[in-house]
């Protein structure tokens, strides 16, 4: 088997010729990475859905929008709560991720974590892959890799994440931000 050098952290980026529509532009944080699959959440899909509409006591805590995010197609019916926490050490109840971004455990009392909460946002399902598969998409194109900054999980402006990600970067992939939302358009 051929070691994984883990992407824990980083952000996928869909390429613009990626043909699922579950990825049509998005932007994955990537929660999880090894040998054994991939897992990650879309941080650019709001849905209708308030917060406040399925976990309650978790409403007053997330950041504009404050809907449910898809995170994915895999589990619609779970919930999985991402938040920024700067510092050294995270409160009880959540779990470092990469640099100050880390996982809640929504079973946690709300106002366990509400003063260390930098940010936090609610994903209903998440993107997985199985061990390998992101691997081969990667080296088929359909994703680019790119570093995350904490303010990628609380974009006032999700719908524009997939352009700003792009912009930012210090290569050839900043021009792809330009790429037409309708190619045949052009």
């Amino acid at each position: 088997m051929t070691e994984v050098s883990s992407l824990t952290g980083r952000l996928l980026v869909a390429a613009p010729t990626l043909a699922d529509p579950n990825f049509d532009r998005a932007v994955v944080l990537l929660l999880d990475h090894d040998e054994e699959g991939s897992l990650g959440v879309v941080l650019n899909r709001p849905t209708p859905v308030g917060v406040g509409d399925i976990l309650a006591s978790w409403a007053g805590l997330t950041g504009e929008p404050d809907v449910v995010f898809r995170g994915g197609p895999v589990s619609l019916d779970s919930a999985l709560g991402v938040a920024v926490i700067p510092g050294d050490e995270g409160p009880l109840g959540w779990r470092r991720v990469h640099g100050a971004i880390g996982l809640v455990d929504l079973e946690t009392p709300p106002e366990l974590l509400a003063a260390a909460l930098g940010s936090l946002r609610i994903f209903a399902g998440y993107a997985g892959w199985g061990p390998g598969q992101l691997e081969t998409e990667l080296t088929d194109g359909a994703w680019y890799v790119v570093e995350s900054e904490p303010g990628d999980v609380s974009s006032p402006r999700p719908e524009n994440l997939w352009r700003a990600v792009l912009r930012r970067q210090r290569s050839e992939l900043a021009m792809i931000a330009t790429y037409p939302d309708d190619p045949s358009l052009n």
